[in-house]
């Protein structure tokens, strides 16, 4: 059974960072491209930064260019996002899954950033 469990979020001020973490458990991560997404309240799901598989080439929405860092560690079948410098704007709901999106949704984890 495919499990998504993130975790690490929290509340934090604006300039603050945080590191997210997503243990994968029923599939292994190597063979594919994962990414992190967050739901803001009363908006869509969006992709935020995806990992590749075979090259580890990343990618980047414009809003968290340069602040946030995906990583992954595929003994632990685990995917990391640093967030840096955040803004009151990062607030959502943080979720991985492959991209695009393959599996059910996890819990997620909250990120609130505000002062």
């Amino acid at each position: 059974q495919v499990q998504l469990v993130e975790s690490g979020g929290g509340l934090v001020q604006p300039g603050g960072s945080l590191r997210l973490s997503c243990k994968a458990s029923g599939f292994t991560l190597d063979y594919y491209v994962i990414g992190w997404f967050r739901q803001a309240p009363g908006k869509a799901r969006e992709g935020v930064s995806c990992i590749s598989s075979i090259d580890g080439s990343t990618y980047y929405a414009d809003s968290v260019k340069g602040r946030f860092t995906i990583s992954r560690d595929n003994a632990k079948n685990t995917v990391y996002l640093q967030m840096n410098s955040l803004k009151p704007e990062d607030t959502a709901v943080y979720y991985c899954n492959t991209w695009p999106p393959r599996w059910s949704w996890g819990q997620g984890t909250q990120v609130t950033v505000s002062s």
